[in-house]
């Protein structure tokens, strides 16, 4: 079963080339866990739901950095540097096959 939740992603009020989130609480996660990051068309604290669509097209997401009991990071890399102010942030886990 996987375990999804949300992030936010903070590029600053002047903007970034790199925002990261750290996960924590994922007690069931394990080193070789299986780690998705995505954007959904949802507004956050500092931008509307169109700005997440634009993100999903300018801002690379990576996971990584497990912690085994713990959680993860997901990395938020912009092509741009034109990405300001909050993301959310949609995450889903499995530990795999």
């Amino acid at each position: 079963m996987a375990t999804q939740g949300v992030a936010v992603l903070d590029f600053g009020a002047t903007g970034s080339d790199l925002a990261t989130v750290v996960v924590t609480g994922q007690t069931g996660i394990v080193a070789g866990s299986d780690i998705d990051a995505y954007f959904m068309a949802e507004a956050s604290a500092d931008n509307a739901a169109d700005a997440h669509v634009m993100a999903a097209a300018m801002v690379q997401l990576v996971c990584g950095a497990i912690v085994a009991g713990t959680g993860f990071t997901i990395y938020g890399v912009s092509h741009d540097g034109g990405v300001t102010g909050t993301l959310n942030v949609q995450w889903v886990w499995s530990t795999g096959s």
